[in-house]
């Protein structure tokens, strides 16, 4: 799947020799949410995106190269057709304000439609206000909250 955007970016799917900028994008996505992950996270995960299996991701491409990544998966839902989960999404600091991070929801939109899914839906930190700016665009704010468990 290639879709373009203002003939300037290009959304399509990973490949290999893009291992190096995808570390280096999902790193900085990391970075931002204070955590670092084992290198062979990073290997693992690789391997499924590349898989396109279980769990899914596209790049965002300008003349520039990867300018964005997105990550994300197609689960069940106990009250309705299957749900879309975008659990990653991060734009270079130098390409941000272009349109990358629209561009990028409008891809894994589109294949959530294909997937004929009910909805997709995402987190983000609140104090995240660069990404709320434009999530505010795009989707609906819901009033629920995050809970979690962590195991291990």
């Amino acid at each position: 799947m290639t879709t373009e955007r203002d003939n300037m970016i290009a959304i399509g799917p990973l490949e290999p020799p893009d291992r190096p900028r995808w570390q280096q994008l999902f790193e900085g996505y990391n970075t931002f949410y204070e955590r670092t992950l084992p290198d062979r996270t990073y290997d693992e995960k690789w391997q499924a995106f590349l898989s396109d299996d279980r769990i899914h991701a596209l790049a965002a491409r300008t003349e520039d190269g990867i300018v964005g990544i997105t990550h994300f998966l197609r689960h069940p839902s106990t009250s309705g057709p299957d749900v879309c989960y975008l659990q990653d999404l991060f734009t270079a600091p130098e390409a941000r304000g272009r349109g990358v991070g629209r561009a990028l929801i409008e891809a894994v939109t589109a294949w959530a439609r294909q997937q004929r899914c009910a909805r997709v839906y995402w987190h983000t930190a609140e104090h995240n206000a660069t990404a709320r700016g434009l999530y505010d665009q795009v989707a609906e704010k819901t009033p629920f909250l995050h809970y979690r468990i962590v195991l291990g």
